[in-house]
């Protein structure tokens, strides 16, 4: 996750050359090579492409920013504002530099290796359209949800469209599969989970499938704790993300042997290194050894991480 990013010195140069961060994932010369860098560094599978969660709310017309060392800042929506999201344009032509990327990548990379794109998952880029920013706890959205339920589900339904269309272009673009990031599905009691993660995700993979009939699509419900088996049951995903914080034995007790699971390094395991990131990547090869398993963190990586020991953990996934 972030395979490309800051702990590379070749994306810090590249980030030079964007006069900021949205600038760099709109456009497509640039975006390209942050995306093939770690290929061109590790023996990986796939290229994930370059891009952010937040461009859907970009493209809808909400202004974002990305702010030194604060992250994103939204001008938050509220009720009034919501009807008039997406009205202005069409949403895919803002996304247009995406999708030529994806093309661009299609072409570059090699025939076996997967591409591998994605959007933000309804409740968690709505999360960031109420709040203005990142939360701990989620709470304006949470809020507004509950004082607002009509606003809110208009906001969901306009953020499930959309994400259909992005997500079919980036298929029809070339991408091979895509994944649903829905990194706030922490939080929520039973019910809103249900409503706000896995109604608006279930949507969006009914969706894409009526438009791409086998669409593959990873679903990653990140501190979904519990809710990961009703989250993989009911969205119809093809494979479930498990975040760093999921045990081990988790997928083995509840869920389905035939369904694949990605994940779950710790990523300050990877900064750690040593003889604890070894035993940690052995750990989970044979935790998921009797079901499909892609390897891979369980959350981002993070800019401090030593270049030597992405390394590492490549070749013992490989030679393991």
């Amino acid at each position: 996750m972030r395979q490309a990013g800051r702990y590379l010195p070749e994306y810090r140069e590249t980030r030079t050359r964007a006069k900021n961060f949205l600038e760099l994932c709109y456009t497509p010369d640039l975006a390209v090579e942050v995306t093939l860098q770690p290929l061109r560094r590790f023996e990986l599978d796939a290229a994930i492409l370059f891009s952010d969660i937040l461009v859907i709310p970009d493209a809808l017309g909400q202004a974002v920013r990305f702010e030194v060392g604060e992250g994103p800042v939204l001008d938050p929506v509220d009720v009034d504002s919501i009807a008039g999201l997406g009205k202005e344009r069409d949403p895919l032509d803002r996304l247009a530099p995406v999708l030529e990327t994806v093309r661009r990548l299609r072409a570059a990379i090699a025939p076996e290796q997967t591409l591998i794109g994605f959007c933000g998952s309804p409740w968690t880029v709505a999360t960031y359209m109420i709040g203005g920013k990142g939360s701990s706890d989620q709470a304006a959205a949470r809020l507004f949800a509950l004082r607002h339920p009509e606003a809110f589900a208009a906001l969901l339904d306009v953020l499930v469209q959309t994400s259909i269309d992005y997500l079919v272009a980036q298929f029809e673009a070339g991408a091979d599969v895509v994944q649903l990031f829905e990194s706030w599905a922490l939080n929520l009691d039973d019910d809103a989970f249900t409503s706000h993660v896995i109604e608006p995700n279930r949507r969006i993979v009914a969706g894409v499938r009526a438009r791409v009939p086998h669409a593959a699509i990873i679903g990653f419900p990140r501190g979904a704790a519990g809710n990961l088996a009703r989250y993989a049951a009911q969205t119809g995903v093809n494979a479930l993300g498990l975040d760093y914080a999921t045990p081990l034995d988790f997928a083995g007790k509840h869920l389905p042997a035939t369904l694949p699971v990605q994940g779950n390094l710790d990523p300050l395991r990877l900064v750690a290194g040593g003889a604890q990131l070894d035993g940690r990547i052995d750990a989970i090869i044979a935790a998921f050894a009797d079901r499909p398993h892609i390897f891979n963190l369980g959350h981002g990586i993070v800019p401090e991480t030593p270049i030597a020991h992405v390394e590492r953990l490549v070749a013992r996934v490989r030679n393991g």
